[in-house]
Formats: structure tokens, sequence, C-alpha cells
């Protein structure tokens, strides 16, 4: 694996993983080193939403020290923070990995699978191919403005909620309680299930 990860190589996606975290994580992953669990949540509203996500998590899959345990099922919703009907709607999920990156690989590589899908961050609450997004790490709370954890307005979004609460019913998000309690008090209404899609756990 550590072979097709050196410099030069042509997938776009893996270049900002560092070669030093690489014989990190590929140690770790023989050992199966303290991985940690992380929760990702993923959005997308151009393009082939659904194959778009699919590949997402297939690339997550192919990091080194990274390892896709979970994947929900398929929300559908209304983009965030902008005026109603100006953007197509998002597909969303969330994913739940074992990893041995620190936080900090993590979110590059989550950057890299965004570049690697034509994100484009012209602006905020832009439409976007692909948005990865990580929620929560272990048990990290941090207010680092590079990588808040856990993310600032999870505890507020159905989209990440339900799909959250169906993968992991007794899930906690780290400094705000169970994940159940923040959807009851957030609802299901803005996230509308897509039994008729669905994702799969790289093979």
């Amino acid at each position: 694996m550590t072979a097709s990860y050196t410099e030069g190589h042509s997938d776009p996606t893996v270049q900002p993983v560092p070669a030093s975290v690489v014989e990190r994580v590929d140690a770790a992953d023989t050992t199966l080193q303290n991985p940690k669990r992380a929760v990702l949540s993923l959005g997308s509203n151009l393009g082939n939403r659904l194959e778009t996500l699919q590949g997402a998590i297939d690339a997550l899959e192919d990091t080194p020290g990274v390892r896709v345990k979970a994947v929900s099922p398929v929300y559908e919703t209304e983009p965030w923070g902008v005026e109603p009907g100006s953007q197509p709607t998002y597909l969303n999920a969330v994913v739940v990995l074992r990893t041995t990156l620190p936080p900090s690989s993590l979110l590059e590589r989550a950057h890299a699978v965004e570049e690697a899908f034509d994100r484009v961050r012209d602006e905020r609450w832009g439409a976007r191919t692909i948005d990865v997004d990580i929620v929560a790490y272990a048990d990290v709370v941090s207010d680092d403005p590079v990588l808040t954890l856990p993310h600032p307005h999870a505890h507020e979004r159905a989209f990440v909620l339900a799909p959250w609460h169906d993968v992991e019913p007794e899930a906690q998000l780290p400094g705000r309680g169970p994940v159940a309690q923040l959807l009851a008090g957030v609802g299901r209404d803005d996230a509308t299930p897509r039994a008729d899609l669905e994702l799969h756990l790289p093979e």
C-alpha cells in the first residue's frame, strides 16, 4: 500500500499526507496500535451526487491508516444558509471510521478528497460537488480555528444527526451529549430519507 503513495503519484488525493505520516500509519495498520474513532459528514449537491458520495467513501478507505466501518443511509436536504430554491438539494450521509491518522492529517485527507472531486470554495455556503467534514474525532474537544472539534454546528444540523443516529443510536457528540437527544431537539423535518438510494461499504 505504501508504494502507491510515493511522491509524484498521479492520484491527487494522496499528496497532502506526508511520507512520515504514511510510514507511521502503515505500521499502525499492521498492528492496530491505538486506532481512533472518527465521524465524518458527506454532502453533495452538484453533478452525480450519489456517485460522488460513494467515490469519496472509497477514497477515504484507500487512505493508509483509515478504515471505513459504517456508512449511513442517504438523506436529502435543502442547502444550509442560502435562500430557498437558490441551489439544488443535497444528498447527505455520515461515515464512521477507525483511523490512526491524527486529526490534522485526517483533515488534510478530507480536503484532498474534496479537491479530487473538483470542490470549489468561491463562496461560503456555495454549491459543491462534495463536502467532507470531520464531525467528531474520538472524545477530542478543541477550539482550534483550523479544526474545531467536534464540528461547531453538528449539534444543530439534522443532516448530520439523523444519519449518524441511524448507524450509531447510542453515539455521543463530545461536549454536547447523546446524538439521539440532540436529534430530538432539532427534529427530522429538514432531512428526508432516500430509501431508494444506497451507499456501500468499500469492498
